[in-house]
């Protein structure tokens, strides 16, 4: 096929090549920076629910846990203000850290900010494995957090810019795979290590394994073709484009990079320049995405999930084996969004899991209502225990299938160059900042709000799946740099597109 690329039937451009052995191996080996997000993301929730923890460095939890005088609420056993810091300090480094990392990703390239990434969380994990103190453990979570902040910033551009068109989507939720498996490897570590004194530590300390795998694999990763021609490095472009697609026929391709480069280094402020109302589309998907995505309340599920079973009466270890079937749900679900989001598309899975998500809320929060009601007073039966269970695991799965992949996978794939480092740093910066708040206020929330917390959650759910039925347009089989032309598609977005005329003069499409 001459120029290496042909216009599709849906409007966009298909370049020639296949499907190569080297783009999925590379593929993976980036990928597992999600590894070290979700391996926190699991192994948080366990280890402040094991009680050689809670009595070494939280002694007024641990007593307000065993206080059996039944004045206190099942809701509020849990409800401390420092134990909820040490969870959500993370997220406060991952934000600071995610804005260093948009610079470095931009003049570095995508590959040493992975590696940058899994240095922090390596060190951050071997603090958090022989803390002796409190300070320790919060010194090691902000070490955590600007590993997490880097390889969240870097992982999801890198695997967008990698992968080919048609498997754009796969391949870039394998960062989100990477994220669930490490919840349940994490999940059944604690499961193992909770009836040790000092498992705790092992817990912690292994969240050094995934962190040192990330640093090793990064120094025989490749950087992609968009950041070397962006930092002036042609040559390696069309060698690694050649590679990708396992054809020496990369030419046409190879100059749209170079042009929309071209077009990206006319932009000197790249923050300033997000901010003009021709990226209003991709300033407001990458703010309100991530906002939305915590705003389902799935972290607090994932990383409070021991503490949550065990406030609704589940001993410590069924709570522990809960989460881990949870965890275990997450993983199966992920690998669903996987093999549908280039068939079905990304609006039809944001729909599908949001009305899921909406009616497994509804029932998990009417369950509590009847079961402990306002009082916090009551338990379950082995039978209602089970059904609880199964309706957080509906709600989990229709996230790990829409917005939990989709909130990493569309920012990253609706910039273009110019506007890319910049999207990806909002979309990291705002879900962490979000992340912190609900982590510091959920356990506090949970003891005032008591079942209605489900409630307020589903009803954000209802809020932005009617916000994804307006405003979101298909962007599956799109090459990244032709993004343009789904906004000018939009009734809404379409107003605020602009195209450059051959003169070099700006005008609406609307116009």
């Amino acid at each position: 096929m001459a120029g290496g690329a042909f216009v599709a039937t849906d409007g966009g451009r298909h370049y020639e090549g296949k499907v190569t052995a080297f783009v999925l191996v590379t593929c993976f080996v980036a990928a597992m920076g999600g590894l070290l997000f979700g391996y926190d993301l699991g192994i948080t929730g366990g280890v402040t629910s094991m009680e050689p923890f809670l009595i070494k460095f939280f002694p007024s939890v641990y007593k307000q846990m065993k206080d059996e005088s039944g004045h206190d609420s099942q809701y509020c056993k849990f409800d401390n203000q420092l134990l909820t810091l040490f969870t959500s300090s993370l997220y406060l480094a991952a934000l600071v850290a995610s804005f260093f990392a948009s610079i470095t990703t931009r003049l570095l390239g995508r590959k040493p900010s992975m590696f940058i990434g899994g240095l922090f969380f390596l060190g951050g994990a071997l603090l958090n494995g022989f803390a002796v103190n409190i300070e320790m453990l919060i010194i090691g979570r902000l070490l955590l957090g600007l590993g997490v902040g880097y390889c969240n910033q870097s992982v999801p551009v890198y695997l967008s810019e990698m992968a080919p068109t048609k498997i754009r989507g796969a391949l870039n939720m394998g960062f989100q795979m990477m994220i669930t498996i490490g919840i349940l490897i994490a999940n059944l570590i604690n499961y193992g290590t909770s009836k040790h004194e000092n498992g705790w530590r092992i817990s912690l300390g292994l969240g050094a394994v995934p962190a040192f795998l990330l640093c090793l694999g990064s120094f025989f990763l490749g950087d992609t073709p968009n950041s070397l021609i962006e930092r002036g490095q042609h040559e390696n472009a069309k060698t690694m484009l050649q590679k990708i697609h396992g054809t020496k026929n990369v030419d046409e391709e190879f100059q749209d990079l170079i042009d929309a480069s071209e077009q990206a280094k006319k932009v000197e402020h790249p923050w300033k320049n997000i901010m003009q109302p021709k990226y209003r589309p991709q300033l407001t998907f990458c703010s309100l995405i991530p906002f939305f995505q915590q705003l389902t309340g799935i972290n607090v599920i994932m990383f409070y999930a021991p503490v949550l079973f065990k406030t609704l009466g589940f001993g410590n270890e069924a709570s522990l084996m809960s989460a881990v079937i949870t965890g275990g749900v997450n993983v199966v679900a992920t690998f669903v969004s996987i093999f549908t989001v280039d068939k079905f598309g990304r609006k039809f899975l944001f729909l599908e899991g949001g009305v899921q998500m909406i009616i497994s809320q509804i029932a998990v929060g009417g369950m509590i209502a009847a079961k402990f009601g306002i009082s916090g007073e009551g338990s379950l039966t082995k039978g209602e225990a089970n059904l609880l269970l199964f309706l957080i695991c509906a709600y989990v799965a229709a996230y790990a299938w829409s917005w939990g992949p989709l909130g990493w996978l569309v920012p990253s794939e609706i910039c273009s160059l110019e506007t890319r480092s910049a999207g990806q740093a909002i979309n990291v910066g705002v879900n962490m900042l979000f992340t912190f708040f609900i982590a510091q206020a959920f356990l506090t929330m949970l003891c005032h709000l008591k079942f209605g917390l489900f409630f307020f959650f589903a009803g954000f759910v209802v809020i932005m799946t009617i916000f994804i039925v307006l405003f979101f347009p298909e962007t599956k089989n799109v090459p990244i740099e032709e993004m343009n032309r789904v906004w000018k598609s939009n009734w809404f977005w379409a107003k605020f597109i602009v195209d450059e005329d051959v003169s070099g003069y700006e005008h609406n499409t609307s116009d």
